[in-house]
């Protein structure tokens, strides 16, 4: 398995030699700064909760007293995006943050909005233009993560599932060749079937339903999201649980200490939706000149059956759906922020203070 990142080794790659940004014009008049969130799908729990935390991150100081924030869906259509981007640049916003509907549909807009001075900020499925900064996790890293752990846990032989993300996305772009690239070291492993979850556990289960009945005994489970759902569709039709590489659903990390009768040997890697009060920290800090030009890379948050821990790291009374993820964690944690944040964009107690890696 790939040993675990250090979480004082983010990973800063240039743009513009990593300068400082000019103070915006707002932040300059002591103005409060226009900061929008542009999301593209929000078909699942860990995009509810990405945009419930930067709603709630707004409502915390420092952000309360600095920042007007605003946000939008475009249902993974890049057409209603760029229209977004369009209104957002004639309105004169400071910055916008991106989670894109496509890695290179949105670059010309992003260009426009760049050329006259707006902040772009990519996250998660991050885009391919240069103008924008990019915060993300390294999401090759991810597939092959997990696929490492199955192909150890299974000996290198088997016949194995893959249950990708939205299709077209970076995000599963990166995770799937991640995996590839495991499956390639070892001849013996067999991709009986792939087939997509839309990182959303009822489609997923779904899916995954629709599936089994065609397919051999399954040694193996990949899955970028909507853990739990594949694993509930197994039980369901009287398959075995075999060992599992999955995301941060609350579902799946139940299983990891056991629920629903099963126990599953497995691995919860956590694209954490806090990335969203990431970039909304870098975009404030960059625009009021104090934060260089730098695209940032975290480590992932990720537990296995061993390190699983009720009421950190799994939660008995939240939902299967929900994403356990939504905080870090230890004494150089990124973010630090509540459950309720998360579940109803709703403001914590005290201050929302972001780590980001020394200017």
């Amino acid at each position: 398995m790939t040993a675990k990142l250090d979480r004082r080794n983010l990973l800063s790659l240039g743009l513009a030699g990593a300068l400082a940004l000019p103070v915006s014009a707002r932040a300059a008049a002591g103005k409060k700064l226009k900061i929008a969130l542009s999301n593209s799908y929000i078909g699942n729990k860990w995009r509810i909760e990405m945009e419930n935390l930067f709603k709630a991150a707004l409502l915390m100081e420092p952000f309360a007293a600095e920042i007007e924030g605003s946000w939008f869906n475009s249902g993974n259509d890049v057409s209603k995006q760029s229209q977004q981007f369009s209104n957002l640049i004639a309105e004169r916003v400071d910055a916008i943050v991106l989670n894109a509907a496509s890695p290179t549909g949105l670059d010309g807009i992003i260009k426009q909005a760049t050329d006259r001075g707006i902040l772009v900020v990519s996250f998660d499925n991050v885009v391919t233009a240069p103008s924008a900064l990019k915060v993300n996790t390294d999401q090759f890293a991810f597939g092959r993560m997990g696929a490492e752990f199955v192909a150890k846990k299974i000996g290198g032989k088997g016949n194995v599932i893959m249950v990708t993300g939205v299709a077209g996305t970076h995000v599963d772009l990166d995770r799937n060749k991640g995996a590839e690239s495991i499956w390639a070291e070892h001849p013996d492993i067999k991709v009986v079937s792939r087939y997509t979850g839309m990182w959303d556990s009822a489609t997923a289960e779904r899916n995954t339903a629709a599936a089994l009945p065609s397919l051999p005994p399954i040694d193996g489970i990949w899955c970028q999201g909507g853990t739990d759902g594949v694993l509930k569709a197994f039980i369901a039709a009287g398959r075995k649980l075999p060992p599992t590489a999955g995301e941060a659903e609350n579902g799946f990390r139940k299983f990891l200490t056991g629920y629903m009768g099963h126990q599953v040997d497995g691995i919860s890697i956590g694209q954490p939706p806090f990335l969203s009060v990431i970039s909304l920290e870098l975009a404030r800090r960059a625009l009021k000149g104090d934060y260089p030009k730098k695209n940032i890379t975290i480590p992932f948050p990720y537990v296995t059956s061993e390190t699983v821990k009720v009421g950190e790291t799994v939660f008995p009374d939240l939902p299967d759906s929900f994403f356990a993820d939504f905080t870090d964690a230890g004494p150089h944690a990124t973010v630090k922020i509540c459950v309720d944040a998360a579940l109803d964009g709703k403001a914590c107690a005290g201050r929302l203070d972001v780590d980001l890696p020394s200017a």
